[in-house]
């Protein structure tokens, strides 16, 4: 017997939106989204917004007949977004794959919010993520009351995916425990969710897909069974391939960041931005721009996600106990927090590349003096 779910979502008010700390990607984007919508006269699968050419277009961005101007959401090899959507559309999982930092959840909610209309089926995966939360869970006072119904029963984000048509998000896929991940094989090989305890089971309906983040670089990792991993089309993100790429990123971001938070523009913040990025990765690397030096590298990951924290919170300091303009001042502290995170070796590597490389840099004395201020 196949089991309904009632659609539970509840659409967010315009001000609740507009007041938003983070708004979610439907509804920061929500102009490009309709003017995409208006002009996609491209075959759509099933219960999608958009067709594959217009999500690819609406991460990637470019102009529209009408002038519309798409922002991009990612930059990096085209490629791999639409092999991304492609999987998408098909009777496979997508799964994203890269070191912390590549954008995995970014572009992650942002496939949802095009294909689906809806980033916020999700399960977010940790330690103790629970079976529950990827299947479904239970009205424990309604359980004991009246025993295992269809009206005690709680429905996972994934469940209502697969009810609904839409595409559910597990973030961290890796950090949930082997046996948890391992819920996930019946779902997106037979495309059917049992409730053994109901005699039921929910199956998915056209539209229903899953997309899932993971890296194997961080501590905490479960390695996902042969199983599972076959039950996925893999698509790595790779960290951006040169500076002037990580620096757009980083430029955009903080300034989507700064906007939301009512943070100045900085004038002239290109500057300090392309300087940390340099500066991380030179240590990411283990070698100098120029080639000639090798570094040691520190226990962090320096990726472009700390490289976007360091430079927000420098603006942050500029506007509210400097003048309004980013300085070497503003990111150093961020800096040495990012790199120097075993106290011990950490601290070494930073000073040894203080003295033998940015002191030594033509333009960074003020970069060099305020870092072994805050080193000191």
């Amino acid at each position: 017997m196949t089991v309904s779910v009632e659609p539970t979502s509840v659409e967010p008010q315009q001000g609740a939106q507009d007041e938003a700390l983070r708004p979610h990607a439907e509804g920061a984007f929500a102009d490009e989204l309709a003017a995409l919508a208006a002009q996609d006269d491209r075959p759509r699968p099933a219960r999608w917004k958009l067709s594959p050419w217009a999500v690819a277009t609406y991460l990637l961005g470019g102009a529209l007949p009408d002038g519309t101007v798409i922002t991009p959401k990612y930059v990096g090899p085209r490629r791999l977004v639409e092999v991304a959507v492609t999987t998408l559309a098909t009777d496979r999982a997508l799964l994203l794959l890269g070191v912390p930092g590549t954008a995995k959840t970014w572009v992650s909610e942002h496939l949802a919010a095009a294909v689906s209309g809806d980033s916020t089926l999700l399960v977010q995966g940790t330690a103790g993520t629970p079976e529950e939360a990827i299947r479904y869970g239970w009205n424990y006072a309604q359980l004991l009351a009246n025993g295992p119904s269809r009206d005690a029963l709680v429905p996972s984000p994934v469940m209502r995916a697969m009810a609904e048509g839409m595409t559910a998000r597990v973030e961290e896929l890796t950090r949930i425990p082997a046996d948890v991940q391992d819920s996930l094989i019946t779902i997106l090989s037979e495309k059917t969710l049992p409730i053994p305890e109901l005699g039921q089971e929910v199956q998915a309906v056209r539209g229903f897909n899953l997309i899932a983040t993971a890296n194997d670089r961080d501590r905490g990792v479960n390695d996902l069974s042969s199983a599972l991993r076959r039950r996925f089309n893999t698509v790595v993100l790779p960290l951006p391939e040169s500076v002037e790429a990580e620096v757009d990123i980083v430029s955009r971001r903080v300034d989507q960041i700064g906007r939301s938070l009512d943070l100045p523009a900085a004038p002239d913040g290109v500057a300090e931005i392309r300087r940390v990025v340099t500066v991380f990765r030179e240590l990411r690397d283990g070698m100098t721009s120029d080639g000639r030096t090798k570094l040691k590298s520190p226990s962090g990951t320096l990726s472009t996600a700390e490289a976007i924290s360091v430079v927000t919170n420098g603006l942050a300091l500029a506007a509210h106990f400097g003048d309004g303009v980013l300085r070497a001042g503003d990111v150093a502290a961020g800096i040495l927090g990012a790199v120097v995170r075993d106290p011990a070796a950490d601290r070494v590597i930073w000073q040894e590349y203080l003295e033998a490389v940015v002191r030594e840099r033509d333009g960074w004395k003020d970069f060099y003096r305020a870092c072994r201020e805050v080193s000191a």
